[in-house]
């Protein structure tokens, strides 16, 4: 067992910002998920996020979704934190911060910025209350955590405006801030993801000095992009499609069997989960860093 956790998810995100690396965040739809995460941070002593959309939760549970995570949080003393992902209304903010996740992600980015702001403010006022992080987002990300068969192309009008993100920045005081640099969520049919713009990037940051930057659609990204946005000041990237494939393919080969029993088939779905989550925490550079 690691000793008691002696920083916070703010903490754990600053740290990763000064040192250029980040802490993953890992979606998950069910217990077997959650537990190859929690297999692999052991493993390679890293802090890690647990990520539910709105979806995802709903289909666990809020409530059910922050028992399990500080129930794995009280057994191994890693910091594991509880992010909603990709929240779009305040009263859902509201439930899943009642419910006792660590951080909340409002996801305003359909929305004209001035409203984004507005309902940013809200959000941001509720959470600190209860000592809760936000994440904000200008710049709206496309696509699906799944495979891609249509092309998403990616524009420079698409990509999140620098002078935008720094009036965000200054007028909601969100914790951090996730920011369209040209991925989207999912994977290509044919494994290749576009590059991350990171000239765009480099002029965000240079708006938001001190903030850390969320790299949603890590799925499939060039691991050469991933390396340099983590110098940029990325210090939080999301991973859901590529585990959701670990899941799917290897559960599938597992029930062609005559085995019909879960928890002898599971063991290898979790396996090959985790091996997907080992190779993202040696990647970020989170590895070693509790």
């Amino acid at each position: 067992m690691f000793a008691q956790i002696t920083m916070n998810l703010k903490g754990y995100l600053k740290k990763a910002e000064r040192e250029n690396w980040a802490v993953g965040h890992f979606n998950i739809s069910n217990l077997e998920t959650l537990r190859a995460i929690i297999l692999a941070a052991r493993k390679l002593k890293s802090p890690v996020i647990i990520g539910t959309s709105e979806g995802e939760s709903k289909f666990i549970g809020l409530d059910q979704a922050a028992a399990l995570v500080g129930s794995f949080r009280k057994e191994t003393g890693l910091p594991v934190f509880l992010n909603l992902d990709h929240g779009h209304s305040l009263d859902y903010i509201k439930k899943a911060v009642e419910a006792g996740y660590d951080a909340v992600h409002f996801d305003g980015s359909k929305l004209p910025l001035s409203e984004n702001i507005k309902m940013a403010k809200k959000v941001v006022a509720y959470a600190r209350k209860k000592k809760v992080l936000v994440e904000g987002e200008v710049g709206f990300i496309k696509g699906s955590s799944t495979l891609l068969e249509e092309e998403i192309k990616i524009s420079k009008e698409d990509l999140t405006d620098p002078r935008e993100a720094g009036i965000f920045i200054k007028e909601t005081n969100v914790d951090s801030l996730a920011v369209n640099v040209g991925t989207f969520h999912g994977i290509r049919a044919s494994g290749i993801n576009p590059r991350i713009n990171l000239g765009r990037l480099r002029e965000i940051k240079e708006m938001v000095k001190g903030v850390p930057l969320v790299l949603h659609g890590g799925s499939g990204t060039p691991l050469r992009d991933i390396k340099s946005a983590l110098k940029l000041g990325v210090s939080n990237i999301h991973i859901n499609t590529e585990l959701r494939l670990a899941y799917t393919n290897s559960l599938r080969k597992a029930v062609s069997g005559k085995e019909i029993v879960p928890y002898k088939y599971m063991p290898e779905v979790i396996r090959n989960i985790q091996k997907v989550v080992e190779k993202k925490i040696k990647l970020f550079g989170s590895r070693n860093r509790i």
